[in-house]
């Protein structure tokens, strides 16, 4: 595979989950009735505007490419815990499927970032 076409699959790959992780901020700021009535079932009710500015601001951090590191960190981080409030209640493990692409999506853009220090030398 071209280094183009891994660029471009790795781009298209970053603003898929990207796109769906403002939605779901956008839904969780303006307190949409399905998200409220959905985070408050699971005790986190009182969190709703603040787990939307943490998703902004990892989606931010992940689309700059100064700052793609750390927000692809916060990204994991974030989803990794709505996949576990997932599979917790017992709902279809999504944030599972939106991990796998930003991981493939960075991956193809920076194989790097999954190298131990030793490997990197």
């Amino acid at each position: 595979m071209s280094t183009k076409t891994k660029r471009i699959i790795s781009i298209v790959l970053m603003v898929i989950p990207s796109l769906i992780l403002i939605m779901s901020a956008v839904m969780k700021l303006i307190g949409a009735e399905q998200v409220v009535t959905g985070l408050t079932k699971i005790g986190l009710g009182n969190y709703i505007k603040s787990l939307g500015i943490i998703e902004l601001v990892s989606v931010a951090l992940f689309i700059f490419p100064k700052t793609h590191k750390i927000g692809f960190l916060l990204i994991c981080s974030y989803l990794g815990g709505a996949l576990s409030i997932e599979l917790a209640s017992a709902q279809p493990p999504s944030a599972a499927i939106f991990l796998c692409i930003i991981w493939i999506s960075v991956f193809l853009k920076d194989k790097m970032m999954f190298l131990s220090s030793s490997e990197n030398k």
